[in-house]
């Protein structure tokens, strides 16, 4: 690696000095220009005095604008009590994977010897690990983890807190070198994304940043496959602690929560009018990423369908629709500020993204109720987590579901030109037995990105 380095180092005289590489600020520390907020609340990360600082809450990441593929990235960090955790993502994708506060990406460990819980030195050490994070790729290398599934430092350099460390870290090719207070320790080969967003992780605890710079390399040629995926424009509408940005039905009495960062619902809020939880902003034309999963379907539904291409439910031989009772959940976004417009969330065989209220209309022309009926289930099983990602351009939506297009830009006659967004409410109790299917569900991983 050292040699692939003096070679990069030597192939354009821009990014040298003599023999030295040419470091410029990746903090400027005054402000957050040139970094993003990925998913945390507005306050997450600040920046004041030189100092690049983050609450530790929620769980999260600030971004870089701009990606990189070969680079060396200096920077002091300090926990401010025993134990905290934080890290630095390289190569990282713009949002969060499926269900997940992080991105698919490589993280270099930011962790402070306080930090001990069981498991220490089996899956995690105090002191620069490096490991792959949902669904990256990387061959760890030098002293490895008892698991094999992290890269483990040589020897430990961490001072504790409230004392400042610093790190190099060099990524070339693919390759990663991590230097903890001025001796190399841990290494790491062979990374896929090999270029991609740099983030600096809010991992419960307050920790800061300082002098933090970078020096960019020349390129290796890393193709589409090697690249993270940009997401560009993307803002998060769900900030992981408060529903700042949502209208809580009145009278709801805690049943629409936060809890564990993420969006919960019981199906049981008690506002006497409208019990769904809607965006205070309106929105025209946008990209709409929704990450959600039905926590449990409980409720037998006597009232479920086989629903046909066309829209229409499958009928028995006497020409009526024929039931076929199963476990069932249900909910929706809906979109526009209207309910006949939902993407439907629910255990049904034809699976969700049904734009319901559409398919149900007998006004409407028949190619508009097939084509708002699903073309696949493409749905995971209850308990796992789900992405939609829903575009909606004038009259047309496009619902992909877990990377399968289920709704395929279908026009819609008659769409409102702008409204809300909604988290659907669904289900009702009669003394305390479910009457029909509730929204037993979560969400999380809320970004819209608006269009023209």
């Amino acid at each position: 690696m050292i040699i692939r380095i003096a070679f990069l180092l030597l192939l354009s005289s821009s990014y040298v000095v003599g023999d030295e590489p040419v470091f410029s600020p990746l903090f400027n520390g005054e402000d957050l220009t040139g970094w993003v907020n990925c998913n945390v609340a507005d306050n997450t990360f600040v920046a004041t005095d030189g100092i690049l600082a983050t609450t530790g809450k929620p769980t999260g990441l600030l971004r870089t604008e701009k990606m990189y593929e070969n680079f060396i990235v200096e920077f002091d960090w300090r926990h401010l009590q025993p134990g905290g955790n934080s890290g630095l993502f390289i190569w990282a994708d713009g949002l969060p994977a499926v269900g997940s506060a992080f991105p698919r990406g490589i993280e270099v460990q930011i962790l402070d010897p306080g930090f001990d819980v069981p498991g220490k030195n089996q899956w995690y050490s105090t002191h620069g690990d490096i490991f792959a994070v949902n669904g990256s790729d990387l061959h760890v290398a030098g002293k490895i983890s008892p698991n094999g599934q992290r890269s483990f430092p040589a020897e430990e350099r961490t001072l504790p807190s409230p004392q400042w460390n610093h790190y190099r870290v060099e990524a070339v090719d693919g390759d990663i070198r991590l230097s903890v207070n001025g001796k190399e320790v841990t290494i790491a080969e062979n990374a896929n994304p090999r270029k991609g967003y740099l983030m600096l992780e809010s991992e419960g605890a307050r920790c800061e940043f300082r002098n933090v710079m970078i020096a960019e390399l020349p390129s290796t040629g890393a193709v589409p496959s090697q690249t993270a995926n940009r997401f560009d424009g993307f803002r998060s509408i769900f900030n992981g602690i408060d529903f700042a940005g949502w209208k809580v039905p009145q009278d709801d009495n805690g049943h629409w929560k936060i809890k564990d960062e993420v969006i919960d619902y019981d199906a049981k809020s008690e506002s006497s009018s409208d019990k769904n939880l809607w965006s205070q902003q309106t929105y025209k034309n946008y990209e709409l990423v929704v990450d959600w999963r039905i926590k449990a379907a409980p409720y037998i539904n006597p009232n479920v369908y086989e629903i046909l291409a066309d829209g229409t439910e499958a009928l028995d031989d006497d020409g009526k629709p024929k039931p076929i009772p199963q476990h069932d959940a249900d909910s929706g976004i809906y979109l526009r500020g209207n309910d006949k417009y939902q993407i439907n969330i629910w255990c049904w065989p034809v699976g969700s993204g049904d734009i319901y209220g559409v398919r149900r209309d007998p006004m409407m022309p028949a190619s508009t109720r097939a084509g708002v009926t699903p073309k696949v289930k493409a749905d995971n099983p209850v308990g796992q987590w789900n992405r939609f990602e829903i575009t909606v351009m004038d009259e047309t939506v496009n619902v992909v579901l877990n990377g399968q297009v289920v709704i395929d830009n279908v026009t819609i006659p008659g769409f409102p030109s702008e409204g809300p967004i909604a988290l659907q409410h669904h289900g009702s109790q009669n003394n305390e037995q479910w009457t029909s299917s509730p929204a037993l569900v979560q969400f999380r991983n809320l970004f819209i990105r608006n269009l023209p």
